[in-house]
């Protein structure tokens, strides 16, 4: 069964969390986990390019390492970033101490007060240690001593799933999208298909129905 939109008691257990941007505004949110990927990556950056939008992308600290010609990139065409833990793990299934390490490893990277967990999937004793790090940005960030924002999805096109058309990736998206929503997509190889297809289909739907996009 695929959860495309975030069930509505996940939401309320998790509250203090961010799912969806205000309603009132006829404005989307694109996002993209588990970069940044040498092709995919840069296929999303210009597909983002050619629409003249900007979106935010959760990276995952070992692939910057591995790539980071492609993050700065990222940077480059000021789109926003979002710390995705260093190795992409799964908070259910990982000690306190040891995600909160993982993370803050990501964090000298990324340098922001956006983090997605992976797979959504995160400890409430998580949250709380997280929410208690004093963020440690460089001098030209916008604000001092920021918050950080946890930041889960409204709209999850299921692009990894490699027995999913890229048709219905793209029909997940657009029967659940409305003002305010997240969506997630994934600049990953095992996405690649599928966020060809339906990424700039995406954007070319909701840009003829008068949405703007934004960042997170």
């Amino acid at each position: 069964m695929h959860l495309v939109k975030s069930p509505l008691l996940l939401k309320w257990y998790y509250s203090s969390l961010l799912w969806n941007k205000p309603r009132s505004e006829k404005i989307v949110y694109l996002t993209f986990d588990d970069g940044p990927i040498p092709n995919v990556t840069e296929f999303v950056l210009n597909t983002l390019k050619t629409f003249d939008i900007k979106a935010t992308f959760f990276c995952i600290g070992h692939n910057i390492t591995k790539h980071p010609a492609i993050f700065e990139k990222i940077k480059k065409d000021q789109h926003a970033i979002g710390n995705h833990t260093y190795n992409h793990l799964k908070g259910w299934k990982t000690d306190d101490n040891i995600y909160v390490a993982n993370f803050q490893k990501c964090q000298e990277l990324t340098q922001t007060n956006l983090f997605r967990p992976p797979y959504g999937r995160i400890k409430k004793s998580q949250i709380t240690k997280l929410k208690a790090e004093r963020l440690k940005l460089k001098a030209d960030t916008q604000t001092q001593n920021p918050q950080l924002n946890i930041v889960m999805w409204d709209v999850l096109s299921y692009d990894f799933d490699v027995n999913l058309s890229p048709e219905k990736c793209y029909k997940n998206v657009m029967d659940n999208v409305k003002n305010g929503s997240i969506i997630v997509f994934h600049d990953s190889l095992k996405a690649f298909e599928r966020l060809k297809y339906a990424l700039p289909k995406t954007i070319q739907y909701l840009s003829d129905k008068g949405y703007q996009f934004g960042t997170l």
